[in-house]
């Protein structure tokens, strides 16, 4: 996968993210979840662009920890949604999935590029 092609998924997985937060619940607990996970899905592709952007080797491998932290965090919001059951998991677990997906990705891209010579 190129650099275009996952910006334009992590992309798409702010944009699901952000359909999937509208349909949470008004109450307390929803509206902190939908803060915390809208803010942790959009920063993926927003700092995976930045880390594009990265002026050399370790810089890029710093910006991508970010991304890393916040894909897994989404993770981890998206996880909770789902077993307080604020959502039906079947509408959440996709979601679920596709951060854990992009943190193996990222995880990989970060080993990777440190072994690189």
């Amino acid at each position: 996968m190129d650099r275009d092609e996952l910006k334009k998924r992590t992309k798409e997985f702010a944009l699901r993210v952000m359909k999937l937060v509208r349909q949470l619940p008004k109450d307390m607990p929803g509206k902190v979840l939908a803060n915390q996970l809208i803010r942790s899905a959009t920063s993926v592709g927003a700092n995976y662009r930045s880390a594009c952007r990265g002026r050399s080797r370790a810089e890029f491998v710093a910006k991508l920890g970010i991304v890393l932290e916040e894909s897994d965090e989404s993770a981890h919001w998206l996880e909770l949604i789902m077993d307080d059951g604020m959502l039906p998991r079947q509408r959440v677990e996709p979601l679920c999935i596709e951060a854990d997906e992009l943190c193996a990705i990222f995880y990989t891209t970060i080993q990777t590029t440190k072994t690189k010579k």
